[in-house]
């Protein structure tokens, strides 16, 4: 089938705006600010890993399911209802609802994130990215999602400062409700308008949207794709490297149970590790581009490897603020690296663009299984063993899996890295 043209730059821009808008309520505002959201809503940890645990296993469903209707119809169209959609669970998170009813949103979440959004978000990235920019479109797509959640959460940690009448440290239930209301409501606003954005603008001509798109999809066709050993490894590949991004949601709850900081110097870790995602995003996908995509897929994984021993031997304690936040820079660089790139590998894997979103929906029901099992247990190893021991017992869980990645995604390196450069030299 004949290659689509490039998109234009502001069809990325809208892709990469939207890519992490949808998730602002589900997951950015539980990374930034884990603490205060513990306290509004009255959970523990493991609570909440429940709650992501419902959303996970929607989202299992839904990304089987949502995979082939991101074949059948427009990307634009199934991101901006995602977004709406999204955006109205937002009010219902801004009552502060029960734990039963909590659990319902995340489960109403896991579908609009996922069945409508997750696959078109893929699949139109790898549009933009054509036959040669796959690591630079991927990249960007991984480093502005990142810069987004960024701008979100220091938007949050102002919002949620402007609203906190009170001490931090003797704030009562009713005022950090009160100000983390306006921090919901503000981001629930802007994910509609960003829904709108998309609908009104992220548009391609009429001939390209027919390219990308098949009105039937065949078993033979959803057997084929499963064969492929790009797929099977791909799932693995993320399996790990997801375990290792959901991690980084501790790294606020570390700073104030192990480094002894207060809500809003705990949300701010969180943000500078948000601004962190967009540069790694960024330099991963260029420098991948002119070599070897699936070489940065293995050294991101050595990479956190490393900075997961480094937390889980216990030598991020009792330091200097700016090591504790280098320590962080690491793992980062790992996990981000790795993100950045698990998708854009699948052109050098040979899987067919037309059917980009029922091979991303095969590969993500397993390779995002970690929402469903991730959340509960991060939360049971810090609950059962609180402070700095609990932290290093998820650490360790982050080493075993970026371990296991490492093997599966040096195998992907020797399959498919060289006959990708040599066809990009050829290019």
């Amino acid at each position: 089938m004949k290659e689509p043209e490039k998109a234009p730059w502001y069809y990325l821009f809208l892709l990469i705006l939207a890519g992490e808008s949808v998730f602002i309520l589900p997951f950015v505002l539980q990374r930034v600010f884990r603490p205060t959201v513990l306290k509004v809503f009255e959970l523990d940890n493991v609570s909440l890993g429940l709650c992501f645990s419902v959303y996970g296993f929607v989202a299992l469903v839904s990304y089987l399911l949502g995979g082939p209707l991101a074949d059948k119809y427009q990307p634009r169209k199934l991101i901006a209802i995602a977004l709406w959609m999204t955006a109205l669970g937002g009010l219902v998170f801004a009552s502060f609802p029960d734990y039963f009813a909590l659990q319902l949103l995340y489960g109403f979440w896991g579908f609009t994130t996922i069945f409508l959004f997750w696959s078109p978000m893929i699949k139109a990235t790898r549009v933009w990215g054509g036959q040669n920019s796959q690591g630079k479109a991927f990249g960007f797509l991984d480093g502005g999602r990142g810069l987004v959640g960024a701008l979100f959460g220091t938007l949050g940690v102002v919002v949620f400062s402007h609203f906190m009448s009170a001490d931090l440290e003797v704030a009562t239930l009713e005022e950090s409700r009160f100000a983390f209301r306006y921090v919901i409501l503000t981001s629930s606003a802007i994910v509609a308008l960003v829904g709108v954005l998309v609908w009104m603008f992220m548009k391609l001509p009429e001939h390209k949207e027919k390219e990308i798109v098949i009105d039937r999809i065949t078993v033979s066709q959803i057997k084929d794709v499963v064969r492929l050993p790009s797929v099977l490894l791909l799932m693995v590949i993320i399996l790990c490297a997801y375990v290792g991004y959901k991690i980084t949601d501790i790294f606020s709850l570390y700073a104030q149970d192990v480094m002894l900081l207060d809500e809003v110097a705990s949300a701010e870790v969180g943000t500078f590790l948000l601004f962190a995602r967009p540069v790694v995003g960024v330099l991963i996908g260029v420098f991948a581009d002119r070599y070897r995509p699936s070489l940065f897929l293995f050294i991101g994984f050595v990479i956190a490897f490393i900075g997961a021993i480094i937390f889980a031997t216990g030598m991020v304690s009792n330091i200097a603020y700016f090591v504790f936040l280098l320590s962080i820079l690491v793992v980062a660089i790992g996990v981000y690296a790795i993100r950045s790139l698990y998708f854009a590998v699948m052109q050098s894997g040979k899987i067919p663009l037309a059917l980009t979103g029922t091979a991303v929906g095969l590969i993500s029901l397993v390779g995002y299984t970690p929402d469903i099992f991730a959340g509960p247990a991060m939360g049971y190893l810090l609950d059962a063993s609180p402070g700095l021991e609990g932290h290093q017992h998820v650490f360790w869980m982050l080493a075993v899996f970026s371990f296991m990645g490492g093997i599966a995604a040096y195998r992907y390196f020797k399959l498919y890295g060289k006959r990708y450069y040599d066809n990009l030299k050829e290019s």
